[in-house]
């Protein structure tokens, strides 16, 4: 009698781990994702159980790599640190990040805000922290 092996339906798609689109559009909005994602990490560093990631691709969905983000800032509670190239959700238990951090920047004002929202809404997200004005003012 054979094992019959299960295979993902999905098999052979690709989830890209980038964009090709910069991390940030200053220097200053750099500089707080960057701190953010460094105090979270200071944060958790006792804790094996707490991923913590910035501008990392997020696919909440199997098969569908086109639904995804990256947030600035990311906190997954209930999965081990380490390296991913993406953070895939089904691969991750299941679970969703908590929360998620997002700094303002020209370039992502209320309408992109919006709709941030809406897919962390959709998608599992406890928390959605937006932070400051990060316009570099001409003086």
């Amino acid at each position: 009698m054979g094992t019959q092996v299960s295979r993902s339906s999905y098999a052979g798609i690709d989830y890209p781990d980038s964009d090709g689109e910069p991390m940030a559009e200053n220097t200053l909005q750099f500089e707080w994702i960057v701190t953010i994602k460094g105090n979270l990490e200071i944060l958790f560093l006792d804790r094996p159980d707490v991923f913590v990631a910035g501008d990392l691709f997020w696919y909440p969905v199997e098969g569908d790599p086109k639904t995804r983000t990256a947030p600035d800032a990311m906190v997954a509670i209930g999965r081990p640190k380490g390296y991913r190239g993406s953070y895939k959700q089904w691969e991750e238990g299941g679970i969703a990040p908590q929360v998620v951090f997002e700094v303002l920047s020209p370039g992502n004002r209320g309408p992109e805000m919006s709709r941030k929202l809406k897919f962390y809404e959709r998608f599992g997200i406890e928390e959605y922290i937006i932070y400051g004005d990060c316009r570099v003012l001409a003086f």
